[in-house]
Order: structure tokens, then sequence, then C-alpha cells
């Protein structure tokens, strides 16, 4: 996987390698997922700030939805509403669709940037943008257009992390020397994260109603855990031996006398409303 200056941002590496398919993300999710050892589900915190904040929408929508586990849980939340899963990656949204079939549920399915939504989304109630506005460089701009597709007094839900999420990694790889310069490239939250969010959101013309902020913490027990973690993201620059996640394991084993790594992150939610 090539490694643009600002991977997270670059518009080629997001339509191609991060999520023409659903593996990658998958893989991640996963390995992140088994990782966790403190910090509240995200997906059941985000839906009990949409119940709090709207109990009853008629349309609500989930930007930038991935894999759909948001998408799912909404749709259980709102059986009467229409649920509208927006994404850019079309291999996501199949399995977004996926998922809602097997609980007999549907949704109307949106390909689109985050950027241009202009007649594609409308009327919407209650809005998610879960962990994913970091994937713009100007994340002010996607959330104005967010709030236009918004009813008057609608609202939205927006997750992110902080900035120096999982920093604990990048200085393993460093001290490993398989990637010397990890900690000093921008990470996953650059554009949009803990300390700019609140900013962000005022400038795109919402009006922030709550911020709930909580501290996350992940245990990667052994090498093969990490390296499975390590190989999603594109931040690393890694020899090319070391793209797959058993030679890197391997390496980590030869280069550090303990593999395991405790990552933190500050997970951030904010809910707003259209002014």
């Amino acid at each position: 996987m090539s490694t643009p200056s600002a991977p997270f941002t670059d518009p080629a590496l997001i339509r191609g390698p991060l999520y023409a398919t659903a593996d990658r993300l998958a893989q991640r999710t996963s390995a992140l997922h088994r990782a966790k050892t403190t910090g509240a589900d995200a997906t059941a915190t985000i839906t009990t700030l949409a119940a709090a904040t709207n109990p009853f929408p008629d349309r609500v929508a989930d930007i930038g939805c991935g894999r759909g586990t948001t998408t799912v849980a909404l749709a259980r939340q709102y059986p009467s509403a229409t649920i509208v899963a927006v994404d850019q990656s079309s291999a996501l949204l199949a399995v977004v669709a996926d998922r809602l079939r097997a609980q007999n549920r549907e949704a109307l399915l949106v390909t689109a940037d985050f950027h241009r939504l202009h007649g594609l989304l409308a009327d919407v109630d209650l809005a998610v943008a879960a962990f994913c506005l970091y994937h713009s460089a100007q994340p002010e701009q996607a959330l104005a257009v967010i709030a236009r597709c918004l009813t008057p007094g609608g609202s939205i839900i927006v997750t992110t992390k902080s900035a120096n999420s999982y920093h604990e990694i990048d200085t393993a790889l460093a001290t490993s020397g398989l990637d010397p310069g990890a900690p000093q490239r921008p990470s996953l939250y650059q554009s949009f994260h803990t300390a700019n969010a609140e900013t962000v959101l005022t400038t795109a013309g919402l009006l922030l109603n709550r911020r709930t902020d909580q501290q996350h913490i992940f245990r990667f027990a052994d090498a093969d855990h990490l390296a499975e973690y390590v190989v999603t993201c594109p931040k690393y620059q890694l020899s090319p031996a070391l793209t797959d996640p058993k030679a890197l394991a391997a390496a980590l084993r030869d280069r550090l006398p303990d593999c395991a790594v405790t990552a933190t992150s500050t997970v951030t939610y904010l809910v707003a409303t259209r002014r």
C-alpha cells in the first residue's frame, strides 16, 4: 500500500486500497475490538445519545456508515423510521445491505462523498457521522454540507478520537526499528480530533448541545495481534516483505523483547443541532 504524506485524507487512497473492499476495515475493526479492555461500546453510546436526542425521528441518516454496525443498531432502535446509509464505498454499502437484510430491515443506500450530498440527501431529522470526518482535509466543509441535509432543528451526532490515539504503537514500531519515523507522522485523526472537534462543529454552523468524552484502553497481547492491526494502517511505512501479518509478527518477535502493547485513545461524542 502506497503511503502519501496525508494518507487518511488522500481521495485516491480512500477510493482505492482503504475501502475498495470491506476486508481491510473488517480486519482492523476485529483487531481493535479484541484488544479493547476499557471503554464503553461506541455503537451503544451513539444509540443512547440518539434516543435522548430524538426518540421518534422520521428519517435517520448514517453518514460514512462503513460496514454498517451503527446503521443496523439505528434501524433496530427506530423500526418505523426511514434509514439512509451513506458511504463513498459501494463495497461497504453492499455489506450494510446484507447485514440489514439479516435483521429484516432495509435502508436507502446512497453512494456518495460526504462533501457532495446536494440532491442526494435531504429532510434528515437525525444524522450520525461516526469516525469518518477525519477522512476530510476540511471537515468543517463536510459538516456544513451534512447540516444542510438536516430538517430545521434537526440533530447530528458526531464522533471522533484524540489525535494521539494509539501512539504507543508508533513508539513500539520505532523502537523495533521496523518503522523509525512512525511517531513523527500525522495520525489517523489529524484533521478532525478531540481537541478541534467543537471548533470545527461551530465553524460549520452547528449548535453544540452535548459533549461526552470516554477513555479507551487497548491491549495487543502478542506480536500476531499487533501485526494484524498494524498492516491495516497506511500511516506505517514498512518494507514490502512485512506487509503480510505473519511476516510482520515474526519480525516483531525478533526485534522486541515483549511484543505486548497497551494503547490508549480518547473517544469524543458531540451532539449538535442545525441552527
